[in-house]
């Protein structure tokens, strides 16, 4: 099966800000989310998929044949940013 992936634009923003080698590789790794199935979902009652890319992680959601990528960032934002959903 075929996802067609989206950035939502607060990903999008944090991604331009990266390093270009780390940029690179979470890119590659957002281009091969179209094939893959979502395989680690968040606890806590949270609609979203993780992937995580050494330290870095991307949170996305996945609908019928779409992933949107909410979150692209290392491990420390990203323990800020689920604290913020989990409330």
């Amino acid at each position: 099966m075929s996802y067609a992936v989206r950035l939502h634009e607060d990903a999008a923003e944090a991604l331009h800000r990266l390093d270009p080698s780390i940029r690179k590789r979470l890119v590659k790794r957002i281009a091969a989310m179209r094939e893959k199935p979502p395989r680690r979902h968040m606890r806590s009652g949270l609609d979203f998929f993780a992937e995580e890319v050494g330290q870095y992680r991307i949170v996305f959601t996945c609908e019928a044949n779409q992933k949107v990528v909410y979150f692209v960032g290392n491990q420390k934002d990203y323990e800020k940013w689920y604290s913020k959903r989990k409330r």
